[in-house]
Protein backbone atom coordinates (compact mmCIF):
# COMPACT_ATOMS: atom_id res chain seq x y z
CA UNK A 1 0.00 0.00 0.00
CA UNK A 2 1.35 3.26 -1.02
CA UNK A 3 0.80 7.04 0.95
CA UNK A 4 2.40 10.39 0.55
CA UNK A 5 5.94 11.16 1.68
CA UNK A 6 7.38 14.38 2.05
CA UNK A 7 10.54 15.26 0.29
CA UNK A 8 12.02 18.99 0.68
CA UNK A 9 13.33 20.17 -2.39
CA UNK A 10 15.35 23.44 -2.39
CA UNK A 11 17.83 26.00 -3.86
CA UNK A 12 18.37 28.50 -0.72
CA UNK A 13 20.70 31.07 -2.67
CA UNK A 14 20.39 32.57 -6.07
CA UNK A 15 22.58 35.18 -8.11
CA UNK A 16 21.32 38.44 -8.29
CA UNK A 17 22.05 40.57 -11.56
CA UNK A 18 24.68 42.30 -9.68
CA UNK A 19 26.32 38.89 -8.20
CA UNK A 20 24.33 39.49 -4.64
CA UNK A 21 23.40 36.35 -3.47
CA UNK A 22 19.58 36.69 -2.13
CA UNK A 23 17.86 33.95 -0.42
CA UNK A 24 14.68 31.90 -1.40
CA UNK A 25 12.07 30.66 -0.04
CA UNK A 26 12.24 26.42 -0.60
CA UNK A 27 10.63 24.54 -2.38
CA UNK A 28 9.04 21.10 -1.89
CA UNK A 29 7.15 18.49 -3.20
CA UNK A 30 5.38 14.61 -2.05
CA UNK A 31 6.97 11.55 -3.57
CA UNK A 32 4.95 8.13 -3.16
CA UNK A 33 6.00 5.53 0.08
CA UNK A 34 5.70 3.05 1.89
CA UNK A 35 2.85 3.05 4.16
CA UNK A 36 3.95 3.20 8.23
CA UNK A 37 1.27 1.96 10.38
CA UNK A 38 1.61 3.74 13.87
CA UNK A 39 0.14 0.98 16.36
CA UNK A 40 -0.66 3.64 19.42
CA UNK A 41 -2.35 6.45 20.57
CA UNK A 42 -1.62 9.84 18.60
CA UNK A 43 -2.73 12.97 19.25
CA UNK A 44 -1.35 16.93 17.49
CA UNK A 45 2.74 16.43 17.62
CA UNK A 46 4.69 13.29 18.86
CA UNK A 47 7.95 14.18 21.21
CA UNK A 48 10.89 11.93 21.00
CA UNK A 49 14.28 11.79 21.79
CA UNK A 50 17.57 10.08 20.95
CA UNK A 51 19.04 8.67 24.46
CA UNK A 52 22.31 7.26 23.17
CA UNK A 53 21.86 5.30 20.31
CA UNK A 54 18.34 5.03 21.42
CA UNK A 55 15.44 6.44 19.76
CA UNK A 56 12.50 6.66 22.00
CA UNK A 57 9.20 8.24 21.30
CA UNK A 58 6.42 9.65 23.83
CA UNK A 59 3.13 8.88 22.17
CA UNK A 60 -0.57 9.50 24.24
CA UNK A 61 -2.21 11.29 26.73
CA UNK A 62 -2.74 10.62 30.56
CA UNK A 63 -5.05 12.33 33.20
CA UNK A 64 -8.29 12.62 34.29
CA UNK A 65 -10.82 13.81 31.13
CA UNK A 66 -14.61 14.29 32.20
CA UNK A 67 -15.25 14.87 28.38
CA UNK A 68 -13.68 11.21 27.93
CA UNK A 69 -12.59 9.46 30.64
CA UNK A 70 -9.58 8.77 31.95
CA UNK A 71 -6.80 7.67 30.45
CA UNK A 72 -3.47 5.78 30.91
CA UNK A 73 -2.34 5.62 27.14
CA UNK A 74 0.93 7.72 27.63
CA UNK A 75 3.66 5.57 26.87
CA UNK A 76 7.23 4.93 25.54
CA UNK A 77 8.57 2.81 22.94
CA UNK A 78 12.21 2.13 21.82
CA UNK A 79 13.81 1.16 18.50
CA UNK A 80 17.27 1.89 16.13
CA UNK A 81 15.40 4.40 14.12
CA UNK A 82 11.70 6.08 14.22
CA UNK A 83 10.62 3.77 11.35
CA UNK A 84 11.47 0.69 13.86
CA UNK A 85 9.41 2.48 17.02
CA UNK A 86 6.77 3.33 14.84
CA UNK A 87 5.99 -0.47 13.54
CA UNK A 88 5.94 -1.97 17.16
CA UNK A 89 2.69 -2.70 18.11
CA UNK A 90 1.10 -1.76 20.93
CA UNK A 91 1.65 -4.12 23.93
CA UNK A 92 5.44 -3.03 23.26
CA UNK A 93 4.63 0.18 24.58
CA UNK A 94 5.36 1.11 28.65
CA UNK A 95 3.86 3.08 30.55
CA UNK A 96 6.04 5.34 32.27
CA UNK A 97 5.66 6.80 36.34
CA UNK A 98 4.36 10.13 35.46
CA UNK A 99 2.97 12.72 38.40
CA UNK A 100 -1.10 11.46 39.05
CA UNK A 101 -3.54 13.93 39.30
CA UNK A 102 -4.71 15.27 42.43
CA UNK A 103 -8.41 16.34 44.09
CA UNK A 104 -10.21 19.61 42.76
CA UNK A 105 -9.12 22.45 45.13
CA UNK A 106 -5.39 20.72 45.47
CA UNK A 107 -2.21 22.42 44.45
CA UNK A 108 -0.73 19.89 41.25
CA UNK A 109 -1.44 18.16 38.80
CA UNK A 110 -5.21 18.62 37.24
CA UNK A 111 -6.67 17.61 33.73
CA UNK A 112 -5.00 15.25 31.50
CA UNK A 113 -2.01 15.95 29.56
CA UNK A 114 -0.11 14.79 26.23
CA UNK A 115 3.87 15.55 25.73
CA UNK A 116 4.59 17.33 22.49
CA UNK A 117 7.83 17.85 22.62
CA UNK A 118 10.61 16.81 24.37
CA UNK A 119 14.00 19.25 25.37
CA UNK A 120 16.82 16.96 25.95
CA UNK A 121 18.99 18.93 28.08
CA UNK A 122 22.81 19.29 26.34
CA UNK A 123 24.63 19.58 30.01
CA UNK A 124 23.83 16.23 30.75
CA UNK A 125 26.51 13.74 28.49
CA UNK A 126 24.07 11.00 28.94
CA UNK A 127 21.06 12.36 27.50
CA UNK A 128 19.06 11.14 30.15
CA UNK A 129 17.59 14.30 31.58
CA UNK A 130 14.49 15.43 29.13
CA UNK A 131 11.71 18.46 29.46
CA UNK A 132 8.80 17.48 28.02
CA UNK A 133 6.38 20.65 27.16
CA UNK A 134 3.02 19.30 27.86
CA UNK A 135 -0.63 20.08 26.30
CA UNK A 136 -3.14 20.43 29.12
CA UNK A 137 -6.77 20.26 29.36
CA UNK A 138 -9.24 21.57 32.37
CA UNK A 139 -12.61 21.52 33.07
CA UNK A 140 -14.86 23.65 35.29
CA UNK A 141 -15.00 19.93 37.32
CA UNK A 142 -11.54 19.39 37.53
CA UNK A 143 -10.36 23.11 38.15
CA UNK A 144 -12.99 24.86 39.69
CA UNK A 145 -13.26 28.53 40.52
CA UNK A 146 -11.50 29.55 43.81
CA UNK A 147 -13.07 33.06 45.02
CA UNK A 148 -10.83 33.42 47.02
CA UNK A 149 -7.08 33.43 45.03
CA UNK A 150 -9.52 34.18 41.61
CA UNK A 151 -8.12 30.91 39.81
CA UNK A 152 -10.02 28.15 38.03
CA UNK A 153 -12.96 28.20 35.85
CA UNK A 154 -16.67 28.96 36.70
CA UNK A 155 -19.01 26.46 35.21
CA UNK A 156 -21.61 30.02 34.02
CA UNK A 157 -22.62 29.96 30.52
CA UNK A 158 -19.98 27.30 29.57
CA UNK A 159 -19.80 26.60 26.03
CA UNK A 160 -20.39 23.19 24.54
CA UNK A 161 -17.52 20.54 23.77
CA UNK A 162 -17.42 17.54 21.56
CA UNK A 163 -19.61 15.12 22.16
CA UNK A 164 -23.30 17.29 22.30
CA UNK A 165 -25.25 19.72 24.55
CA UNK A 166 -24.45 18.00 27.68
CA UNK A 167 -20.71 18.12 27.27
CA UNK A 168 -18.34 21.19 28.70
CA UNK A 169 -15.70 22.94 26.20
CA UNK A 170 -12.01 22.30 27.62
CA UNK A 171 -9.50 24.94 28.17
CA UNK A 172 -6.10 24.29 27.45
CA UNK A 173 -2.77 25.26 29.24
CA UNK A 174 0.87 24.28 28.77
CA UNK A 175 3.96 23.06 31.14
CA UNK A 176 6.44 21.14 31.52
CA UNK A 177 7.65 17.49 33.30
CA UNK A 178 10.95 16.90 33.85
CA UNK A 179 13.07 13.24 33.51
CA UNK A 180 16.44 12.13 35.06
CA UNK A 181 16.53 8.44 33.71
CA UNK A 182 15.61 9.10 29.93
CA UNK A 183 12.00 9.39 30.37
CA UNK A 184 11.26 6.16 32.50
CA UNK A 185 9.76 8.75 35.18
CA UNK A 186 8.71 11.92 35.23
CA UNK A 187 8.35 14.68 37.66
CA UNK A 188 5.59 17.81 36.99
CA UNK A 189 7.09 21.40 36.99
CA UNK A 190 4.10 23.12 36.86
CA UNK A 191 2.24 25.33 34.53
CA UNK A 192 4.22 27.55 32.78
CA UNK A 193 1.63 29.41 30.27
CA UNK A 194 -1.58 30.09 30.29
CA UNK A 195 -5.27 32.02 30.14
CA UNK A 196 -7.39 33.01 32.78
CA UNK A 197 -11.12 32.76 33.52
CA UNK A 198 -11.66 36.75 32.30
CA UNK A 199 -10.20 36.08 28.69
CA UNK A 200 -12.43 32.70 27.82
CA UNK A 201 -15.26 32.82 25.54
CA UNK A 202 -18.69 31.49 26.77
CA UNK A 203 -21.76 31.32 25.70
CA UNK A 204 -23.75 32.64 23.30
CA UNK A 205 -20.90 33.88 20.99
CA UNK A 206 -18.49 30.60 21.58
CA UNK A 207 -19.97 27.34 19.30
CA UNK A 208 -17.32 25.96 17.87
CA UNK A 209 -17.50 22.81 20.31
CA UNK A 210 -13.80 22.70 20.94
CA UNK A 211 -12.29 24.87 23.30
CA UNK A 212 -13.59 27.80 25.61
CA UNK A 213 -10.04 29.32 25.10
CA UNK A 214 -6.45 28.71 26.14
CA UNK A 215 -2.92 28.05 25.17
CA UNK A 216 -2.09 25.11 23.47
CA UNK A 217 -1.11 22.40 21.10
CA UNK A 218 2.73 23.39 21.37
CA UNK A 219 6.00 22.32 20.07
CA UNK A 220 9.53 24.03 21.27
CA UNK A 221 13.11 24.29 20.00
CA UNK A 222 16.21 25.50 21.81
CA UNK A 223 18.01 28.28 20.30
CA UNK A 224 20.42 30.13 22.50
CA UNK A 225 20.08 30.14 26.02
CA UNK A 226 16.07 30.23 25.84
CA UNK A 227 13.15 27.36 24.64
CA UNK A 228 11.04 28.85 21.98
CA UNK A 229 7.39 28.20 22.65
CA UNK A 230 5.17 27.88 19.15
CA UNK A 231 1.50 27.22 20.05
CA UNK A 232 -1.91 27.71 18.96
CA UNK A 233 -4.00 30.86 20.93
CA UNK A 234 -7.79 30.41 21.51
CA UNK A 235 -8.52 32.62 24.28
CA UNK A 236 -9.63 36.48 23.49
CA UNK A 237 -7.11 39.54 23.42
CA UNK A 238 -8.41 41.09 26.14
CA UNK A 239 -11.15 40.80 29.11
CA UNK A 240 -14.15 38.85 27.30
CA UNK A 241 -17.79 40.40 27.89
CA UNK A 242 -20.80 39.32 26.39
CA UNK A 243 -22.08 42.91 25.03
CA UNK A 244 -18.37 44.07 23.72
CA UNK A 245 -17.54 40.82 22.16
CA UNK A 246 -16.56 41.24 18.32
CA UNK A 247 -15.47 38.14 16.00
CA UNK A 248 -12.85 40.30 14.31
CA UNK A 249 -11.12 41.27 17.38
CA UNK A 250 -11.15 37.70 19.08
CA UNK A 251 -9.86 36.98 15.22
CA UNK A 252 -6.99 39.22 15.64
CA UNK A 253 -5.45 38.00 18.88
CA UNK A 254 -5.78 34.42 17.69
CA UNK A 255 -3.55 31.58 15.36
CA UNK A 256 -0.15 30.39 15.97
CA UNK A 257 1.65 32.21 18.96
CA UNK A 258 5.52 32.35 20.61
CA UNK A 259 6.81 32.65 23.90
CA UNK A 260 10.23 32.06 25.28
CA UNK A 261 11.53 30.51 28.67
CA UNK A 262 15.30 30.62 29.61
CA UNK A 263 16.59 27.59 29.83
CA UNK A 264 18.13 27.98 33.16
CA UNK A 265 14.24 28.26 34.61
CA UNK A 266 12.95 24.87 33.27
CA UNK A 267 13.69 23.66 36.40
CA UNK A 268 10.88 26.07 38.31
CA UNK A 269 9.38 27.16 34.95
CA UNK A 270 6.03 28.54 36.78
CA UNK A 271 5.80 32.37 36.20
CA UNK A 272 9.11 32.44 33.99
CA UNK A 273 7.91 32.50 30.50
CA UNK A 274 7.40 35.23 28.42
CA UNK A 275 5.25 36.02 25.17
CA UNK A 276 6.01 38.04 22.25
CA UNK A 277 3.69 41.28 22.50
CA UNK A 278 4.61 42.44 19.09
CA UNK A 279 7.74 44.50 19.74
CA UNK A 280 9.40 41.51 22.01
CA UNK A 281 9.32 39.28 24.47
CA UNK A 282 7.73 41.43 27.13
CA UNK A 283 4.22 39.54 27.82
CA UNK A 284 3.99 37.88 31.01
CA UNK A 285 3.09 33.89 31.14
CA UNK A 286 -0.45 35.04 31.82
CA UNK A 287 -0.48 37.99 29.24
CA UNK A 288 -1.63 39.12 26.27
CA UNK A 289 0.27 38.34 23.26
CA UNK A 290 0.21 38.65 19.63
CA UNK A 291 0.11 35.63 17.48
CA UNK A 292 2.69 35.66 14.10
CA UNK A 293 0.82 37.74 11.86
CA UNK A 294 2.23 35.97 8.23
CA UNK A 295 0.40 32.88 9.82
CA UNK A 296 -3.16 34.00 10.31
CA UNK A 297 -5.47 33.66 7.44
CA UNK A 298 -7.11 37.28 6.43
CA UNK A 299 -10.80 37.46 7.26
CA UNK A 300 -11.57 38.57 3.42
CA UNK A 301 -9.75 35.26 2.52
CA UNK A 302 -11.76 32.60 5.39
CA UNK A 303 -9.75 33.50 8.22
CA UNK A 304 -12.27 33.95 11.48
CA UNK A 305 -12.02 33.13 15.27
CA UNK A 306 -11.81 30.08 17.28
CA UNK A 307 -14.77 30.12 18.92
CA UNK A 308 -17.13 30.17 15.76
CA UNK A 309 -17.88 26.70 13.75
CA UNK A 310 -16.86 28.53 10.81
CA UNK A 311 -13.42 30.34 11.68
CA UNK A 312 -10.81 29.46 9.39
CA UNK A 313 -7.01 29.49 11.32
CA UNK A 314 -3.83 27.60 11.80
CA UNK A 315 -2.88 25.65 14.30
CA UNK A 316 -0.65 22.53 15.98
CA UNK A 317 2.22 23.91 15.18
CA UNK A 318 5.28 21.55 14.64
CA UNK A 319 9.03 23.69 14.02
CA UNK A 320 12.41 22.00 13.17
CA UNK A 321 15.39 23.26 12.34
CA UNK A 322 16.47 21.48 8.77
CA UNK A 323 20.05 21.08 8.37
CA UNK A 324 19.86 20.74 4.69
CA UNK A 325 18.04 24.09 3.88
CA UNK A 326 19.57 26.03 6.85
CA UNK A 327 16.02 27.28 7.89
CA UNK A 328 13.26 26.66 10.06
CA UNK A 329 10.71 24.62 8.91
CA UNK A 330 6.56 24.74 10.77
CA UNK A 331 4.05 22.35 9.60
CA UNK A 332 0.79 22.68 10.97
CA UNK A 333 -2.78 22.22 10.56
CA UNK A 334 -5.81 23.95 9.16
CA UNK A 335 -9.47 24.53 10.61
CA UNK A 336 -11.97 25.08 8.39
CA UNK A 337 -15.33 23.66 10.34
CA UNK A 338 -17.13 23.17 13.10
CA UNK A 339 -15.50 20.94 15.80
CA UNK A 340 -11.89 22.06 14.05
CA UNK A 341 -12.90 19.92 10.80
CA UNK A 342 -10.37 20.38 8.76
CA UNK A 343 -7.43 17.78 7.59
CA UNK A 344 -4.76 19.69 5.58
CA UNK A 345 -1.55 20.27 6.45
CA UNK A 346 0.59 23.56 5.61
CA UNK A 347 4.27 24.73 5.73
CA UNK A 348 6.47 28.06 6.44
CA UNK A 349 9.86 28.58 6.76
CA UNK A 350 11.96 30.80 8.53
CA UNK A 351 15.48 31.52 7.41
CA UNK A 352 16.88 33.25 10.81
CA UNK A 353 18.87 30.85 12.57
CA UNK A 354 18.76 33.26 15.98
CA UNK A 355 14.56 33.35 16.88
CA UNK A 356 15.76 35.99 19.41
CA UNK A 357 17.07 38.91 17.17
CA UNK A 358 14.75 41.80 16.76
CA UNK A 359 11.63 40.41 14.54
CA UNK A 360 13.25 36.92 13.72
CA UNK A 361 10.74 34.63 15.01
CA UNK A 362 8.23 36.51 13.36
CA UNK A 363 9.34 36.10 9.87
CA UNK A 364 7.70 32.82 8.67
CA UNK A 365 6.57 32.93 4.88
CA UNK A 366 2.63 32.51 4.22
CA UNK A 367 1.72 28.67 5.01
CA UNK A 368 1.57 26.43 1.55
CA UNK A 369 -0.63 23.78 1.58
CA UNK A 370 1.66 20.64 1.66
CA UNK A 371 -1.04 17.70 1.91
CA UNK A 372 -4.98 17.45 2.21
Amino acid sequence: MKTLHLCIIASLFLLSCGGKKELTIPSFKLIPAEKVKFNSFVDCNMAEAWIGDTFRIFPGKYGEDPLWGFSENLKYADGKNAEEVFRKEFSEFTSPDITKNVPPGEPGLHGAVWFETVYQDTTDKTGKTLYAVYHNENYPSTLPWDAVTGYGYKNEKWPQGLKGPSSPAAVCRIGIMKSVDGGRNWENKGIFIEDYQSRLILKPHNTSNTFAGGVGDPSAVACGDYLYLFYGEYGYPRIYEENTWNATTEWSGQCISVARISLNDLDDPVGKARRWDGKGFNAPHDGIGVPIASLQIPRDEGGGPASSPTGGFHWGPSVSWNTYLNCWVMLMGKVTGSSWAGSSIHISFNRNRDLGLAMNSQEWTAPRRLWG
